[in-house]
């Protein structure tokens, strides 16, 4: 009888005990998976009576949970998600004093003309409209150099050079003796022939009136300069012999200089002929040189994409000389009222451009915009705001981008985040990580392991799904690994290859 008792006692202890067994891994197991996926969000409310619509890993927002928990995907609790702060309307919604934090400047978009100014840069050049190219005007010599080296100064009516020109002397001595002759009814006659052919010889009217007025032979003629300037051209040395046309001197005028400006392509529709500008030089701080745009030349250069603007600059100290470099400030015309936001508020993607728009309600959403000239500080838009509209001119890079651009970029090219467009099948990342496994399960490996650089994680412990054979028999519990894991569809993290580390864990690599 005591045996019988003995025994059912023995199997009753070894019954509770298996029951026990099985209920606390069950436990450990629950524990190590957390919350069970909600198939529809059942919503609560906390404390202070927000409404919750569920509750989510953060690493992991795709997934959504029912009640709070454990992440089975990180060593972390479930975050509630509330219905204040949901994205239903594809914006994001962000606590004034974090406004305030990121340094945000909220403005509004008005109306307005730009009043803008244009600056562009160029170096001063000759006027080829203010040149005197001098020639021989017949066969000669010359006989005396007065200016003798280019770039000289000249003045209006200084002498150049002497010529000796022997068909003048002969056509003079023709006119002369026929002048000396008496009167008679072929002398005008043969007057007349003669100046004619002084003329034909190349002498000027003013050296033919001088050799009638004179009486005299001119045997050596003297070049003038017939304005004021430089010599930008100097063809001839004493004694040299010169042929009818042949280039004696080429003087530059400075009375007005140009200035060809480089004008990006994009203000190239602000600059108009006849436009007023004012020039500033380096050479002369303090001194302000006026003039106007001759024209706008019909030739891009590729390098820079800009065009040159000629400016015509008054130069009547001489001051400005080829060379030099000038600042070139124009002011176009007021253009037509359109709307305008602070530049710093325009984003460029690279693909389209955006501005961070603020709803009535508070909420942060990108808009894409066209945007037109820029000046002063302000972009004008051109499609995709209205006036009065509230946007985000500064800290729009730090507002959350994947609750603010990600999806809605997406819908703003009309694909709505839910349910993209069919594309490529692309390659699935792989992460490296080392870590120190904590728990080897049939379908589960935790592991403690340190920093994702690729992932941007810090060390963190959780748990991943081992290879499709198991993890090798050399993995024991304890073991620090070197492993690679890819992100799965569903939210979980596969581990592709995992073996023994070769070296020392380095500080942050597990815990």
């Amino acid at each position: 009888m005591n045996r019988r008792v003995i025994i059912s006692l023995i199997g009753a202890l070894l019954v509770l005990g298996l029951t026990g067994a099985g209920a606390y891994r069950l436990g450990i197991r629950a524990g190590a998976h957390g919350a069970a996926p909600a198939a529809a969000a059942v919503p609560g409310t906390d404390k202070t009576g927000r409404k919750i619509l569920y509750w989510h890993d953060p690493m992991v927002p795709g997934q959504k949970f029912d009640k709070p928990g454990k992440s089975p995907f990180m060593d972390m609790d479930l975050v509630p998600v509330y219905a204040d702060e949901a994205q239903a309307e594809g914006g994001v919604a962000i606590s004034p004093g974090i406004q305030q934090n990121l340094g945000m400047r909220i403005v509004e978009v008005r109306k307005g003309s730009q009043a803008s100014t244009l600056d562009a840069v160029g170096n001063v050049a000759f006027n080829e409209r203010d040149l005197v190219l001098l020639q021989a005007r017949s066969n000669g010599y010359v006989e005396k150099l007065f200016v003798r080296a280019p770039l000289d100064p000249v003045r209006k009516g200084q002498a150049l050079l002497q010529l000796y020109v022997p068909d003048w002397v002969a056509a003079q001595e023709e006119y002369l003796a026929i002048k000396r002759m008496p009167p008679g009814a072929d002398t005008a006659g043969l007057l007349d022939a003669a100046l004619q052919r002084m003329r034909l010889t190349g002498m000027t009217e003013a050296q033919v009136r001088q050799v009638s007025a004179r009486s005299q032979v001119i045997t050596r003629i003297t070049v003038t300069a017939p304005i004021d300037g430089v010599v930008s051209e100097l063809a001839v040395r004493e004694g040299m012999a010169v042929t009818l046309g042949a280039p004696l001197f080429r003087i530059n005028g400075l009375r007005t200089v140009w200035v060809n400006a480089e004008v990006p392509e994009s203000a190239a529709a602000l600059v108009q002929p006849g436009m007023a500008v004012k020039a500033t030089s380096p050479a002369f701080p303090g001194t302000e040189f006026s003039g106007k745009v001759e024209a706008l030349l019909p030739e891009v250069t590729a390098s820079t994409r800009t065009l040159k603007a000629r400016i015509e600059l008054a130069n009547p100290g001489g001051e400005l000389v080829p060379g030099m470099f000038a600042t070139i400030h124009m002011a176009p015309a007021q253009g037509r009222e359109t709307l305008l936001v602070p530049s710093e508020a325009v984003i460029q993607t690279g693909t389209r451009t955006v501005v961070i728009t603020v709803s009535d309600q508070g909420r942060f959403a990108p808009v894409e915009v066209a945007t037109g000239a820029e000046a002063n500080g302000q972009t004008e838009v051109v499609k995709g705001l209205s006036a009065g509209q509230k946007v985000v001119a500064s800290g729009q890079f730090l507002i959350d981008s994947e609750a603010s651009l990600r999806g809605t970029l997406q819908r703003l090219g009309g694909v709505a985040p839910a349910e993209p467009m069919p594309t490529m099948p692309t390659k699935t990342p792989t992460h490296r990580a080392t870590g120190k496994v904590e728990q080897i399960a049939k379908d589960e490996v935790t592991i403690s392991h340190g920093p994702v650089p690729t992932l941007k994680w810090p060390p963190m412990t959780m748990g991943f799904v081992p290879l499709a054979g198991g993890l090798p028999k050399d993995i024991k519990v304890g073991d620090t690994v070197q492993f690679e894991f890819q992100a799965s569809d569903d939210g979980t993290f596969k581990v592709v290859s995992i073996s023994r580390a070769t070296r020392a864990a380095a500080p942050g690599d597990g815990k």
